[in-house]
């Protein structure tokens, strides 16, 4: 199992937004297991948060933009393809203004910065969807297309046509992640003539200059245009070079278009919230297409997170039977709520229970159509997880376990008499000093049924 990773040390970058041309100042902190990527807007009373989530997209017409309760970040996808490419899961992004700096136009000042703050690994497995078929989304009015298959790896490959003579069909391909700084990190964003003149009229565009976006000329350029341009860019002359672009900029790659293309496709698929092991295509990608792959994909695997139900063969010889377990919990009937342990690790526990109709419960709740309570459904997860946290001690008949914090619980499905129960909790973080936090499911035919994150201390008796 692969690690989660975040950064060692906090770090600032200070640059100007290519929109907005306010300037930000940008720091990268280190963020705990399982937070992901988030934003906070500290120049906003209470530093609101907004998480690098496909949901929150609200429009993609010069870049990706985020907006959460009011509270925007705006083209964040240079720097978001810096982290995945650094292979991080978790970091903290701190911005003192709504848009992030565009730097030179990639994502090479990120990755330096990543590296120069250290990376270090988290004491936790990292979330990988694995793609099992073909998703793909197209885009109808453009043609647009994006599509994930099986693959031992995550690898990318966009295409693009563009239509013009300057700048035709180009491809480019990243077959490792660990790649990314070698191959795809330098590549900047670009613009065409007639889309720059727009954006300029408008005022679209005041963070832009020669160093941070490639410029293709893709028509002839009146005496005027070119004014304006040397206005924009506070320059004496300007000039085309032989191979379309404005002067002042050297390419990177000849197909350095296809790779920002790539670079963007990387930032904006990481809004779907997970590590994709999966073969990335995307033919004509932008930002509009990638965001609604993404949240097509966010939703197919929370469907599936959802409805996933672990196997266990139940016929099995159980690690601990009722009396194992009467050994080591407190509890007894008709409040001890689970029969068997059938696995148990380091990091995880399994119990099951079988529900019958001669539970003491069932008396007085509902005895014209009886359910198991809820809150006894909770319990039963927590005397599970009560079992692993109990193995990390010589002497568990000498400990009690109490509530610390029960959060997130939520009841799906009704449970039964005739049903089995499986209850399963994780770690979220290691155990310290007695303490559990763990991630409870509950199951019964086939669906999950109930989950909770709990937490609980374990505490020597009174003598």
């Amino acid at each position: 199992m692969v690690k989660q990773k975040t950064i060692k040390n906090e770090i600032s970058l200070t640059g100007v937004g290519l929109h907005t041309g306010k300037e930000v100042t940008m720091t990268f902190k280190p963020a705990p297991i399982n937070n992901g990527f988030t934003f906070v807007r500290v120049d906003l009373q209470g530093q609101p948060v907004i998480e690098a989530d496909a949901n929150y997209v609200v429009n993609t017409q010069r870049g990706t933009n985020l907006e959460k309760l009011g509270v925007k970040i705006q083209t964040p996808e240079h720097v978001l393809a810096a982290v995945v490419g650094c292979d991080l899961d978790n970091i903290i992004i701190e911005l003192d203004a709504s848009e992030l700096p565009i730097m030179d136009g990639s994502s090479k000042y990120f990755v330096e910065a990543i590296e120069k703050a250290g990376i270090e690994e988290q004491d936790a497995s990292r979330n990988v969807y694995v793609v099992k078929e073909v998703i793909s989304f197209t885009d109808e009015a453009t043609g647009s297309e994006i599509l994930v298959m099986p693959s031992d790896d995550y690898q990318v490959t966009t295409m693009v046509d563009f239509g013009t003579k300057v700048l035709g069909t180009q491809n480019a391909t990243l077959k490792s992640i660990s790649d990314f700084k070698a191959e795809i990190a330098s590549s900047r964003t670009f613009s065409f003539l007639h889309e720059l003149e727009s954006l300029l009229e408008n005022g679209l565009i005041k963070g832009g200059d020669l160093n941070n976006a490639i410029v293709y000329v893709d028509k002839e350029i009146s005496e005027s245009t070119m004014e304006n341009l040397k206005k924009a860019f506070g320059k004496d002359e300007i000039s085309v070079k032989p191979n379309g672009v404005l002067d002042n900029l050297t390419l990177h790659y000849p197909n350095e278009a296809a790779r920002h293309k790539l670079l963007d496709v990387i930032g904006d698929l990481s809004l779907i919230g997970v590590r994709i092991q999966g073969k990335i295509i995307a033919n004509k990608p932008g930002h509009f297409v990638n965001t609604q792959f993404a949240k097509k994909l966010a939703k197919i695997i929370k469907i599936e997170q959802r409805n996933h139900v672990p196997v266990y063969d139940l016929n099995q010889e159980p690690l601990m039977d009722i009396h194992k377990i009467m050994a080591m919990l407190p509890h007894r009937p008709p409040f001890l709520l689970i029969d068997r342990i059938i696995e148990m690790s380091d990091r995880h526990v399994v119990g099951l229970k079988n529900v019958t109709m001669n539970e003491n419960f069932f008396v007085g709740h509902f005895p014209e159509a009886p359910v198991m309570p809820g809150v006894l459904i909770v319990e039963a997860m927590a005397q599970t997880g009560g079992i692993l946290v109990l193995s990390t001690v010589p002497d568990p008949e000498n400990y009690l376990t109490y509530f610390m914090k029960i959060d997130n619980v939520k009841f799906k499905h009704k449970v039964l008499p005739g049903d089995t129960l499986i209850f399963k909790c994780e770690l979220i973080s290691p155990i310290r000093r007695g303490i559990c936090h763990m991630q409870a499911n509950a199951y019964a035919n086939g669906k999950l049924v109930t989950e909770a994150e709990l937490m609980a201390q374990i505490a020597r008796k009174q003598q």
